[in-house]
């Protein structure tokens, strides 16, 4: 399994530009680009959808498990793992979210249950 590089994870951590686009149906074509907060926890990439697992995209990407990413000026084909259950991960992402948009009032509703259980790792494919 791919892992991102130390560099590009430090790039990842402050930027703020991410646009997902899980696979549709077809497999093939990506889905439009859906701006999204992202953060990284050790040496992990993780997104959460705002409106918990209803979201389309979370539903795409957990159908398809691959897609791309915009990030930093940047596309790259990715794969996604749903994250859940683990209550020590979940704590180091919210406070992941606190650090990075702690300055918006949106950081609050991202911190919930629905957004939590709609946790996802984006690894390189």
């Amino acid at each position: 399994m791919e892992k991102w590089t130390a560099s590009r994870l430090q790039v990842f951590a402050v930027a703020d530009d991410m646009r997902i686009s899980p696979f549709y149906s077809d497999g093939k074509t990506y889905g439009t680009p859906t701006w999204i907060w992202s953060v990284v926890v050790g040496d992990h990439l993780y997104v959460r959808a705002w409106n918990g697992q209803r979201s389309s995209w979370y539903q795409s990407a957990i159908n398809q498990r691959a897609g791309r990413i915009y990030l930093n000026g940047c596309n790259f084909k990715v794969n996604f793992c749903p994250v859940q259950g683990n209550v020590e991960l979940t704590v180091k992402i919210d406070a992941a979210y606190r650090q990075k948009y702690g300055h918006s009032a949106y950081v609050q509703p991202m911190l919930q249950a629905g957004p939590q259980s709609a946790t996802i790792e984006i690894l390189p494919a």
